[in-house]
């Protein structure tokens, strides 16, 4: 690894702009909600049954415009009942857009906001030293899973907590995506940005399987609009390189060799398409839900 190329999260602004980018020019979003509109409502059917309130985690819940899809699909399954919604979140800034997002979303009356500022380690730490095993009715870990040290104990925790009909939600980059093609062919020559940084839901099921775990999987179709990235000296596509790429400034920092292998391997069909004169990056999901 050239020694001028560092992680991208190393420089927070640029970190917080090339991630905007990958929204506005990505399906992310979209295809987590479609996930929420059609496949949830059965997913959550029977979790609160005969409860006169429902406990749910968000782990590593970020400014929280999932997490306040997902509970209203809980709330209308089970209109009027008490929610407990406690989130996961260490950053301070994503707890404060979260508070915001409250604030200002209609038919929360019924739910009790707890937040825990800290990693999901640091969690399960300070629960273990408390011994507090407090049993959950759902819990989800979106796009999160790349952030912790050991996966499979992170899972097998989170899973202990769960109630007899409760159900553990995991979304992370698909197997099948161009993330995982990347990362496997380039993932070493790269500078990480988090300890098992290069996960995808194909990592996640060889877990699951191993510890015996009851899942269904579910694919979710995204894409995002890389056009921008092979015109030299676009910003915005120099922005959506470095996120791809996790890397601050790849345009500028990374060897030549490297920038060329990759900007080749971008176009071809393991990694993205091309419809209409433009490349769209392969940016499939999955969602694993996961049986107590």
């Amino acid at each position: 690894m050239a020694s001028s190329m560092r992680s991208l999260i190393s420089n927070h602004s640029r970190y917080v702009e090339s991630f905007r980018l990958f929204l506005e020019n990505s399906t992310e979003h979209e295809c987590m909600l479609e996930f929420i509109e059609k496949k949830l409502p059965d997913i959550i059917s029977s979790i609160g049954n005969g409860k006169s309130a429902i406990n749910i985690l968000s782990v590593g819940g970020g400014a929280g415009e999932i997490d306040l899809q997902i509970l209203s699909k809980v709330q209308a399954r089970y209109p009027g009942v008490a929610i407990n919604h406690e989130v996961i979140e260490p950053s301070d800034e994503q707890i404060c857009h979260y508070k915001d997002r409250v604030a200002k979303t209609s038919n929360l009356e019924n739910v009790k906001f707890t937040w825990h500022k800290e990693t999901s380690h640091e969690y399960e730490r300070q629960m273990n030293a408390k011994q507090e095993f407090k049993k959950w009715d759902f819990v989800h870990m979106i796009q999160m899973l790349y952030y912790v040290q050991d996966i499979a104990a992170t899972i097998r925790y989170f899973h202990s907590l769960l109630d007899a009909k409760a159900k553990l939600l995991i979304i992370i980059v698909s197997g099948s995506s161009g993330w995982d093609t990347l990362w496997k062919k380039y993932g070493s020559l790269l500078p990480l940005n988090a300890p098992s940084c290069y996960v995808s839901s194909a990592d996640i099921k060889k877990v699951l399987d191993m510890e015996g775990l009851k899942y269904q999987l579910f694919e979710l179709p995204s894409s995002m609009d890389i056009t921008n990235c092979f015109i030299e000296g676009n910003k915005d596509g120099e922005l959506l390189l470095d996120f791809l790429t996790e890397t601050y400034e790849f345009s500028k920092t990374a060897p030549l060799h490297l920038k060329n292998a990759i900007m080749e391997d971008l176009k071809k069909p393991e990694c993205s398409e091309e419809r209409d004169g433009k490349v769209f990056f392969n940016n499939n999901l999955s969602a694993i839900v996961i049986e107590p």
